[in-house]
């Protein structure tokens, strides 16, 4: 490694189920983010029809399998926006990647043999596409119950001007259930990318901050501008502790509400370093205790209706 490396989220407003503006926005700010060095770019979630829902009315309901017969047009046209890894929207993105020497992380409404998926690609610079990840806790009290949830988490090595990287990806509503930032640091990740499109609060930064610290991986996040959410798109280290044993700060990045692209830079060896002398890896883990995490059982308070197995 000779330098930082350099991932670039982009904290946009996107143009409501406006796939056409949306791919030349992004063209234009991935090519800002490669003009600021950036090695890898980062898109809030769904960026093709900007995670806009299906009907505003939508938004501030507590969805129910009523609510979708009641929108079921509405829905229909929804999912009929998906786009597919040969689409002309994802392709742009790949041959976007080869032509900057840049990896980017696209995220789409992504058509599915069910029902469209909440989806990132991670693109390499070479324009291939290392992996893509479906979102598994899907919001099944929002719209979100229109899409199928995905059904495994990646982890993959990207080759960037910096050296090789093992990078993964959760998506959003993911970031708030411990078990998912857990399984790709299992599977080997440094950096997890998190697309996003909520508000980012005092709590939920909170909680992003944990998932790197518990895990001892970067984590950079990236969050739709204002008035479209609250912008405050971060990235956190994971190195809780100095050469000298005393405790730092490891949000690299808080961005304010504006549209613009930031840069959060990692020190891949020093993460390296602070995963091979600290103790919230594996070595220490009791697996054998943790069989309830994976029981399908749903007690009392938190039975709910809506929610999908």
């Amino acid at each position: 490694m000779t330098d930082n490396l350099k991932i670039a989220v982009l904290q946009l407003i996107s143009r409501p189920n406006d796939q056409e503006q949306n791919l030349k926005k992004g063209d234009e700010y991935c090519r800002k983010a490669k003009a600021l060095g950036a090695d890898i770019v980062l898109f809030p979630e769904m960026w093709n029809i900007g995670y806009t829902p299906f009907n505003q009315d939508i938004l501030h309901t507590d969805f129910t399998p009523q609510h979708a017969e009641i929108y079921a047009e509405d829905i229909k046209k929804w999912q009929a926006q998906a786009v597919s890894l040969d689409s002309q929207f994802v392709q742009h993105f790949r041959k976007l990647a080869k032509e900057l020497n840049m990896a980017i992380a696209i995220t789409y409404l992504e058509k599915h043999k069910q029902s469209p998926r909440n989806a990132v690609s991670l693109i390499d610079r070479k324009g291939n596409v290392q992996f893509t990840y479906a979102k598994i806790h899907t919001c099944d009290f929002s719209a979100e119950a229109a899409c199928s949830p995905g059904d495994d988490f990646y982890v993959c090595d990207i080759d960037t001007e910096k050296g090789n990287i093992k990078i993964g990806a959760m998506i959003c509503f993911d970031r708030e259930f411990p078990e998912s930032a857990r399984v790709l640091m299992l599977k080997g990740a440094e950096i997890i990318l998190t697309p996003n499109a909520c508000e980012m609060e005092e709590n939920r930064i909170a909680q992003f901050k944990s998932r790197a610290y518990e895990n001892m991986v970067g984590v950079a996040l990236a969050n739709y501008a204002s008035p479209q959410n609250n912008g405050r798109s971060c990235a956190f280290d994971g190195i809780a502790f100095n050469d000298h044993g005393a405790s730092r700060d490891t949000c690299i990045l808080m961005a304010d509400e504006t549209e613009n692209v930031f840069i959060a830079e990692f020190d891949i060896e020093k993460i390296r370093e602070f995963r091979k002398r600290e103790v919230w890896g594996n070595a220490y883990r009791k697996p054998r205790q943790y069989q309830s995490l994976v029981s399908l059982e749903v007690n009392e308070p938190f039975v709910r209706n809506n929610s999908r197995r």
